[in-house]
């Protein structure tokens, strides 16, 4: 049996065996009613007017939690990570009334100092998971890495099995080392293979500033492009736009099992104020019409 087959299955059926007779019982649906909000790499060379904008977009939103995907200090040097993280305290205070969950990323952990320093400041572990509602969220670290390390690996093999019968299970990490493989059409790799075992749907990274979806056997990758990280090219109208290169943050609906995410993109001067469903941008790009039709229409009266 193939590995969707299989997954589709799971996600409707047990199925139990008595003295050679099959019985079907149907899985309950999770009981899942929330909104959450993805936030962007902040840093590799910082836009801080965009990450605030972004901010208060999202506060207005009132998410039920807010998770980013790493990067939120500039980093490098240990003498001067502490003061970074110092100068963006108001921040999380402000919007302190959600909780709010860190990745860590390559800016934010390049060394054990800086480590001590990130787990004293997000007040979360390197790498960890929770649940909320009957979702569960995986949180891991390849901050120093490109790929996840066996400890890495380990760990989400127990952590998903812990929490076999949640749905949906998100993972979250900082660098998108799926990307190759998966454009090159391959699943071969341990991380994917994992996904597909213990029915892993959404696997969300950050890092590259640029807004990238794939899906592969039922699991959909996304990396979240930037949310105040400077840009590569330019933002002129069109320009960019159509390769992922704008300022964004994501909107996710969890209900029940299915999930639904939105793209924002922020509003002028950085942006245009797009906003299309995260399944609209396929493999090449977008898959709409990126100009505003209100520019274009010219009504007969």
């Amino acid at each position: 049996m193939q590995p969707l087959t299989r997954r589709r299955l799971a996600g409707s059926l047990v199925l139990l065996v008595f003295g050679g007779i099959i019985a079907t019982r149907a899985v309950t649906e999770p009981k899942n009613d929330f909104h959450f909000s993805i936030m962007g790499d902040r840093t590799g060379g910082a836009a801080p007017e965009v990450w605030g904008r972004v901010w208060r977009e999202v506060d207005l939103l009132h998410p039920d939690f807010v998770i980013n995907v790493g990067d939120t200090i500039e980093g490098g040097r240990d003498d001067r990570a502490q003061a970074e993280w110092n100068a963006l305290r108001p921040t999380f205070v402000r919007y302190g009334h959600f909780p709010l969950y860190f990745t860590p990323g390559n800016h934010d952990v390049f060394s054990d100092t800086s480590a001590k320093i990130y787990v004293q400041e997000t007040r979360r572990p390197l790498f960890y998971s929770f649940n909320y509602q009957d979702a569960h969220f995986t949180v891991l670290d390849n901050s120093r890495t490109t790929d996840l390390t066996q400890e890495q690996m380990e760990f989400l093999e127990r952590d998903l099995e812990a929490h076999r019968d949640r749905r949906p299970k998100f993972v979250f990490f900082h660098k998108p080392f799926w990307i190759v493989p998966l454009k090159l059409r391959s699943g071969e790799f341990p991380l994917h293979q994992t996904a597909l075992r213990h029915g892993v749907e959404y696997v969300i990274s950050g890092h590259g500033h640029q807004f990238v979806r794939l899906q592969r056997d039922g699991v959909t990758y996304m990396e979240v492009g930037s949310s105040g990280g400077t840009m590569q090219r330019g933002l002129q109208r069109g320009e960019g736009f159509r390769e992922g290169w704008f300022y964004h943050h994501v909107w996710a609906r969890v209900k029940g099992g299915k999930v639904s995410f939105t793209v924002k993109e922020i509003d002028g001067p950085k942006g245009h104020g797009r906003i299309f469903r995260a399944e609209e941008w396929g493999e090449e790009g977008p898959q709409f019409d990126i100009h505003d039709p209100a520019s274009i229409d010219k009504p007969e009266t």
